[in-house]
């Protein structure tokens, strides 16, 4: 696998991120130590988290998932062979959005404290309660890097307007940028990205990470029907794409797939990984099976004609 930058960051990572939210959540413990192991032992080395993963679920107050994955470090002491990432900002259950310095560097020590280190590579605003000054939330950040606990920052989920006045207060003002960007982004979920943040990206050499590579599993092939939708915790909200467009991507998946001796799953990455600007898609596993698929992705090189025919299913404009 050819590493990719992380912006301009001189962090390097394998072309994969795996999405802690399932960590405490749809995975217990142990079973997430099994999959981090196997992530790992297949060369792969980006794990992605946040600070509030996962509150929505009964009984879990958002610090699961950064407690299982420290947990994992501290017991396999492998801190050294990957590169962390996290974020701040999000509500929970006690809390709402905020991304004002004081919460910042209050928030990043209990992060610290649950990840079993003393630094993280790539510090991301989750999201942006839209009235902290720019300037001051990277200012949070000029102090945690100067300070040595964060290498580098990225966004995820702030409007376009807040991104550039961000870029800019980083330019006039001599604070640190934001090298990456987190949007929602998959072969179903197109017109955001691509009509609003791709260019923010391009003209910024900013990395992209983005969620929700598979549509909540959408485009795994899973669901197919109104009756499948009860297969997973995450397929109730998964209604939305069975129309004819999102039949149209399966059966451009399945036709793509066939041809490569692969999956729904591994086509539907392998097609992320060559789209301009995208550094790492983010993507979790509930089991060695499913991991499978994406251990596979960046083995799988589709040529111009699978790339049309995807482009054509998936198209929104």
């Amino acid at each position: 696998m050819e590493k990719r930058e992380l912006g301009e960051s001189g962090i390097y990572v394998n072309p994969i991120a795996f999405g802690g939210n399932v960590f405490g959540w749809t995975i217990n413990e142990n079973q997430s130590f099994e999959i981090l192991d196997a992530f790992l032992d297949a060369g792969f080395d980006f794990v992605d988290t946040a600070d509030s993963y996962s509150w929505w679920v009964e009984g879990n107050n958002g610090t699961e998932s950064e407690t299982i994955i420290g947990n994992w470090i501290a017991e396999r002491k492998n801190r050294d062979k990957i590169i962390l990432s996290t974020k701040v900002g999000s509500q929970t259950k006690e809390r709402p959005v905020n991304s004002s310095k004081k919460f910042i560097l209050e928030s990043v020590e209990n992060s610290l404290r649950r990840l079993k280190t003393d630094y993280i590579d790539l510090y991301q605003t989750h999201f942006d309660d839209g009235t902290t000054p720019v300037e001051e939330t990277l200012s949070a950040y000029q102090q945690l890097i100067k300070d040595g606990k964060v290498r580098a920052i990225g966004t995820s989920n702030m409007s376009p307007e807040r991104i550039r006045q961000s870029l800019k207060a980083s330019e006039k003002e001599g604070l640190p940028k934001y090298e990456t960007l987190q949007p929602l982004y998959n072969l179903m979920e197109r017109e955001a990205y691509e009509n609003e943040l791709q260019s923010i990206a391009t003209e910024n050499n900013m990395g992209v990470l983005n969620y929700y590579s598979l549509a909540s599993g959408f485009l795994t092939g899973k669901y197919r029907s109104k009756a499948d939708l009860t297969k997973s915790p995450r397929g109730g909200g998964l209604d939305k794409y069975l129309d004819n467009r999102g039949f149209g991507v399966l059966k451009a998946l399945d036709e793509v797939s066939e041809k490569h001796n692969s999956t729904p799953a591994t086509v539907s990455l392998a097609w992320l990984l060559a789209r301009p600007t995208i550094t790492a898609p983010i993507v979790s596993a509930t089991s060695l099976n499913q991991l499978q698929s994406i251990i596979d992705a960046p083995k799988l090189n589709l040529d111009g004609n699978d790339m049309e025919r995807l482009n054509k299913a998936s198209e929104w404009r």
